[in-house]
């Protein structure tokens, strides 16, 4: 077909997103039903009863409430944030499209670190910005040092996920001081928290470490994972100022959090004790499974959230088939010089055991396969 028109060239060259495989999809290629799903960074506990008990009240019939009124007020009175500076999400990702649409121009610079989010890079470019990587170190932490020479090049905006995504580890303190004193005053820090529930006491707040720090910064935070509410899509951003959050706001579309979500929410934020009593049971799997990686002699890092990143070693398409071939979804990682490492989601203890058996099976493989050359 002959045609004149053009595509955005920002976005016909973008990298494809890392989804992960859907468990019917799974199920269709595999012929299993008893598929385990650890993937996508779900909590395998699901949400409170009380969410089941809030969507009964939902009038379908009817648009939710374009500026999330009833959420935002709860979230404030949570955060001691005036709501005003609180912008809600069809999940943290379009606070992420937002955050870019409203603070990018054509050839802006975005710094954000590899191996990272996805959609750190994809956001940023669609709006035309040049991103440039700054790697972690060779055993997978922050590069404290480094992203502080990084930030002199005074980008646009810095993207960082704290706890890693897909690496696991988090900032200290100390460590994201060095940060925080370092950004510029001409770059929007943008901080993404969707794992800080599972930190635990010892990890930073970044809400608390910013607001005295004087810079114009965005804190992303989601109802996905520690909240179980990853289907109904619904995060938040966190701005330094009013200013910046009517941007945000603007930048993304009306009705954009569907009133399911928005009742979900708030119903969730009432039931602080089951979240952090599920987060609790998933933070004592997630270090039994990592001392078992450890154990079969595989590299994983520190992990602050609700997964493991672990270098299995060969090919993480060929170890996706082997998961897949028992029944469990993982997810292979395909960002270039990274292509050795799966993420694995925290699932419930059964599923892990099947997760470990398998990893044990595929260390048992590769051994005769390194024995027989």
């Amino acid at each position: 077909m002959s045609t004149t028109f053009k595509l955005n060239p920002n976005v016909a060259s973008l990298p494809p997103y890392n989804a992960g495989m859907n468990i019917a999809v799974a199920r269709n290629k595999t012929g299993r039903d008893d598929i385990a799903a650890l993937a996508s960074n779900e909590n395998p506990y699901g949400c409170s009863p009380n969410v089941s008990k809030a969507l009964a009240g939902i009038e379908p019939s009817r648009y939710s409430d374009p500026s999330c009124t009833s959420l935002r007020d709860a979230l404030s009175g949570k955060l001691d944030i005036p709501a005003n500076r609180i912008v809600i999400g069809n999940g943290s990702e379009e606070m992420i499209a937002a955050v870019s649409r409203a603070a990018l121009r054509p050839f802006s610079t975005v710094l954000t670190v590899t191996p990272g989010f996805g959609l750190h890079e994809i956001e940023p470019r669609a709006n035309g910005a040049k991103v440039v990587k700054y790697p972690m170190t060779a055993d997978l932490r922050f590069d404290v040092v480094g992203l502080v020479a990084a930030l002199r090049t005074k980008p646009s905006i810095f993207f960082l996920s704290s706890p890693s995504n897909p690496v696991g580890p988090a900032l200290a303190t100390e460590g994201l001081r060095h940060i925080i004193e370092a950004v510029p005053k001409e770059t929007l820090f943008v901080l993404d928290e969707a794992y800080f529930e599972f930190c635990g006491a010892d990890g930073p707040d970044g809400v608390r470490e910013l607001e005295t720090s004087g810079l114009a910064y965005v804190v992303l935070r989601t109802f996905s994972k520690a909240y179980g509410l990853a289907g109904l899509r619904v995060g938040y951003a966190i701005a330094s100022d009013e200013r910046v959050a009517a941007a945000i706001s603007s930048a993304k579309t009306p009705f954009n959090v569907n009133a399911a979500a928005q009742l979900a929410a708030v119903a969730a934020l009432e039931d602080e004790e089951w979240m952090r009593s599920a987060v609790a049971k998933v933070v004592a799997e997630r270090e039994r499974m990592a001392r078992q990686v450890k154990a079969l002699g595989y590299f994983a890092p520190e992990s602050m959230t609700n997964f493991l990143f672990i270098d299995v070693s060969h090919d993480s398409g060929a170890a996706f088939d082997h998961f897949l071939s028992h029944g469990i979804i993982v997810k292979p990682w395909k960002e270039p010089g990274f292509e050795t490492y799966i993420r694995v989601t925290v699932g419930l203890p059964a599923e892990n055991d099947r997760f470990l058996d398998a990893l044990a099976e595929l260390k048992a493989g590769q051994s005769q396969g390194q024995a027989g050359r």
